[in-house]
């Protein structure tokens, strides 16, 4: 049976609201805070969301490519290029004072949904959802992928300016079910028997259970089974570290509860829901 279409859309006022309300309210040292995101101050973070809506408006909405990306040469090289081309926009935009990104943020965030809005949500994307193993995807998974970016960078920022994070079943449970359509593609190098199952239990007021299924093609998601061979039991608040590389799975999998086949139940903490 397939799975339905997560539908996000609706949800992009209220944290982008969320996410203006914060920085608003930030002192002016919290903006130079280092974050999850490695090398990113809070700032930085705010930076590169704006990048976001730019080139969504630019790309999806006006069809100017500016920048083409190279020649595909595999996936290493495709995020190196996206990487470096964020880093040239957050060094740029360091000279931006914090209102002056706070008020292109509200512009462009109402703008990028009224793009959405005008989507049909079952047709094709721009971009395909690489991380999930999509060369073709529809306009409701970019943009429950672009909902779980905005999701994420701003937990980023709630955890180095120590606010309270957006665990809400209603706000974060679309993130982890949008995460789970990544876990087939997380397997595809795993061989096992046919019809082996892995649960992945997400604890929390916004976890539930998936199930990784191998089929004769590979890998799917699938329908929960009387038992399962391997159960990875996750905290919500660990499971978005992780599956965003802010956690590495070494060291995840000393803090997580793992039964059955062990080496499958790990297989699950490869995740990776961002392109890196």
């Amino acid at each position: 049976m397939p799975h339905k279409p997560i539908l996000t859309l609706d949800l992009f006022p209220i944290l982008e609201g969320k996410l203006i309300e914060l920085l608003r309210c930030l002192r002016h040292d919290e903006w130079s805070r280092p974050t999850l995101a490695k090398q990113w101050t809070v700032k930085d973070i705010a930076g590169h969301l704006l990048d976001g809506n730019l080139k969504r408006l630019s790309m999806q909405r006006d069809g100017f490519l500016g920048l083409a990306a190279p020649p595909r040469e595999g996936y290493e090289a495709f995020v190196g290029f996206i990487n470096r081309n964020n880093a040239e926009w957050v060094q740029a935009a360091r000279r931006l004072s914090p209102r002056v990104l706070i008020e292109l943020m509200e512009i462009t965030s109402r703008q990028v949904y009224e793009l959405f809005h005008g989507l049909d949500p079952n047709a094709a994307a721009l971009w395909g959802v690489s991380w999930a193993g999509e060369e073709t995807s529809a306009n409701w998974f970019d943009i429950a992928r672009e909902y779980t970016e905005r999701w994420h960078h701003q937990q980023q920022i709630r955890v180095a300016v120590e606010r309270p994070g957006i665990s809400s079943r209603e706000l974060y449970f679309p993130v982890l079910d949008t995460f789970m359509r990544g876990m087939p593609h997380a397997f595809r190098s795993v061989d096992a028997r046919e019809g082996t199952m892995v649960e992945i239990q997400i604890v929390g007021e916004a976890g539930s259970s998936w199930f990784v299924e191998k089929i004769e093609a590979g890998w799917r998601l699938g329908q929960q089974p009387p038992s399962a061979d391997a159960t990875l039991k996750i905290d919500q608040e660990l499971a978005w570290r992780v599956f965003t590389k802010a956690i590495d799975a070494q060291t995840a999998a000393r803090e997580v509860e793992m039964s059955g086949d062990r080496p499958l139940a790990i297989q699950a903490l490869s995740l990776v829901a961002v392109l890196a």
